[in-house]
């Protein structure tokens, strides 16, 4: 009987480039392991693996998740907004287009201050 990571390593011998893989069937075959496969057997593979309606199931679960990672972000997104401007109303007490940039009386005064010297 042959131990399993001899069983393995002769597996991984067949992978190699060059290998004599009729002399590694015919080991493996002497301890009682064969691969036999219907006629057909390729073709009942290809067939199941490439099936339509795997492919569908494949595609809407693809769109599903989709969506719903797009909900997350957009929640979250609109979430941020609402609490940036709930701090630029609390922060300038306005709405404005300068309170969104960040330009509130205060700093049009400094940057004055600071150009100008006065």
């Amino acid at each position: 009987m042959m131990k399993p990571s001899e069983l393995k390593k002769l597996m991984i011998q067949s992978l190699e480039p060059g290998a004599n893989t009729k002399e590694i069937a015919g080991k493996l075959e002497s301890e009682g392991i064969s691969y036999d496969f219907n006629g057909g057997f390729t073709e009942k593979v290809t067939t199941r693996l490439f099936s339509e309606p795997l492919i569908a199931s494949h595609d809407l679960e693809f769109r599903r998740n989709l969506s719903l990672v797009f909900y997350r972000i957009a929640i979250t997104g609109i979430a941020a907004i609402i609490i940036l401007m709930l701090s630029i109303f609390i922060a300038q007490d306005s709405f404005s287009f300068n309170s969104f940039l960040g330009l509130g009386d205060s700093i049009d005064e400094s940057i004055v201050y600071l150009l100008t010297g006065n």
